[in-house]
């Protein structure tokens, strides 16, 4: 009954007229964003987080999150169609989405799509309604000690699935860390690698650093790979899928949502470990396996039931523990902060309202988001003929336009360049920059968490091992660093991220 009173309350607030435009204008965005090959969710995130900072914060939030899972959406269409991916995590839907396509199936490709995604959000969104409480109440248990192993946990695992190499990928974490430490000490109050600008006293930006990094640089890149496509007229005819359909897809979207759903939680997890497994998990278990690559349509269920499932739950660690599973989550703490929020259980406790209206938004804008999907295709077709040089300047200005408006300081235009740079070097150097922004909202919560239980012990590392769940997220991460060690399990790693 409580969490039925809590849901009519989220559904009060995110049925107001205002938060009902913003939900609507995030999934649109979202799907906008996913249909342009070269964007991101990351990236659409942090060139639209200044957008919020005028908002109430309920407003901010979901405005974010339908961007977020409204990329999910839009980012199989073009990978369907064009065999291009929107997003990362709607690439193996292009494997066998576009071969329906090319075989002439790809309206019941686009609608089984579009189904197993709204059937998995509506899902996923229960998950989050049901089991989020009762982790905040554990939550709500963890001192400075626990908050501090998880952290280390969590960076650690972050690296683990992380893509490509693990030293790369531990280097980009000790950046992000190093970066996050800019600034002034909270103890002291001294300037700490300032290097005598009065403007780095605060800190680096997150707005600058996040735009540059999966704005400007990832923009550059896709102008330097070539981004115009051609685009041909085809035949999508009804995108509602034949009885014959439904029953092939029942099975890929039902183990899709359970894996998206329990993925999505994990710590570097998300949308782009959920389809990648699904798809995985589907050829195990197809009967029979043969037509996968194809243009078997359990190949599109799958995946996709699983990226928006998986995009969802990672909502879970954050609202709950204040702990990003991936960049965007990372994107959505550093919205809160910047609404004066301190991401954690308490937020629960606190602003009922901001949690539970965030959590119903989300069935609204799964329900806009089939009603965008389906109907309204051929505008999206349509949107795919633009080329991407066109969309460069406009990118490039907007990513401006949101930094000076978030400090109204002309040095973050020139941080953003400095870091710019900085991130197409990165991405030549085949250096993913997820983990590096992870620990870059990480380090300050680390610092800060580790200092308190320093000075509560009074100089003792002994508490960090005495506190039996500190304890045991340091022996989970100390057995996440042996079986990396492990040369089968390095091989299989790399074997699967290749694949």
């Amino acid at each position: 009954m409580e969490t039925l009173s809590n849901l009519s309350l989220g559904f009060s607030v995110a049925l107001s007229i205002a938060n009902l435009g913003y939900c609507f204008a995030g999934v649109l965005l979202g799907t906008l964003v996913g249909v342009l090959p070269g964007l991101g969710p990351v990236a659409s995130v942090a060139m639209l987080l200044p957008i919020t900072f005028t908002l109430p914060p309920d407003s901010a939030l979901i405005m974010l999150a339908g961007i977020y899972y409204g990329a999910q959406y839009g980012g199989s269409t073009t990978a369907i169609l064009v065999n291009i991916p929107g997003e990362s995590s709607s690439v193996v839907t292009a494997i066998d989405g576009y071969k329906m396509a090319r075989a002439g199936r790809a309206g019941p490709a686009l609608g089984i799509a579009a189904i197993g995604s709204f059937f998995a959000g509506c899902v996923s969104t229960v998950m989050i309604a049901y089991f989020a409480p009762p982790l905040a109440e554990v939550a709500l248990r963890f001192g400075p000690a626990e908050y501090f192993s998880l952290m280390v946990f969590g960076l650690i695992a972050a690296v683990v699935l992380a893509r490509g190499s693990l030293i790369k990928a531990i280097g980009m974490v000790i950046l992000g860390l190093l970066l996050g430490l800019v600034g002034t000490d909270v103890n002291s109050g001294t300037a700490r690698y300032s290097f005598g600008i009065p403007e780095l006293t605060d800190g680096i930006g997150f707005i600058a650093l996040t735009m540059a990094i999966f704005g400007i640089a990832e923009v550059i890149c896709n102008l330097e790979g070539g981004q115009d496509r051609d685009v041909t007229a085809q035949k999508i005819g009804s995108v509602l899928p034949s009885l014959k359909d439904i029953k092939d897809s029942a099975g890929a979207i039902l183990r899709g949502t359970g894996l998206g759903s329990l993925l999505g939680i994990l710590p570097g997890g998300g949308a782009l470990l959920a389809s990648f497994a699904s798809y995985t998990l589907e050829k195990k278990v197809a009967r029979p396996p043969k037509n996968f690559g194809n243009g078997d349509i359990r190949g599109v269920a799958g995946p996709e039931s699983a990226n928006n499932a998986g995009a969802q739950t990672s909502f879970i660690p954050m609202i709950t523990l204040g702990i990003p599973s991936n960049p965007t989550m990372a994107l959505m703490i550093g919205a809160m902060m910047i609404q004066g929020i301190a991401p954690g259980p308490t937020v629960m406790t606190e602003r009922p309202g901001l949690f539970w209206g965030l959590i119903a938004s989300m069935w609204i804008g799964n329900l806009m988001l089939l009603v965008l999907n389906l109907p309204l295709v051929g505008i999206w077709i349509k949107l795919l003929k633009v080329p991407y040089r066109l969309l460069f300047p406009a990118i490039l200005v907007f990513c401006l336009i949101g930094v000076y408006s978030g400090s109204n300081s002309v040095f973050d235009i020139y941080l953003m360049a400095a870091l710019a740079v900085l991130g197409y070097i990165f991405i030549k150097l085949d250096c993913e920059p997820a983990p590096m922004i992870l620990g870059f909202i990480l380090g300050p919560m680390m610092e800060e968490n580790l200092r308190r239980a320093m000075l509560i012990s009074r100089g003792s590392t002994s508490t960090f091992f005495t506190q039996p769940i500190s304890l045991a997220f340091l022996i989970a991460s100390v057995v996440l660093l042996i079986v990396l060690i492990s040369p089968a399990i390095r091989n299989k790693r790399e074997e699967a991220l290749q694949e």
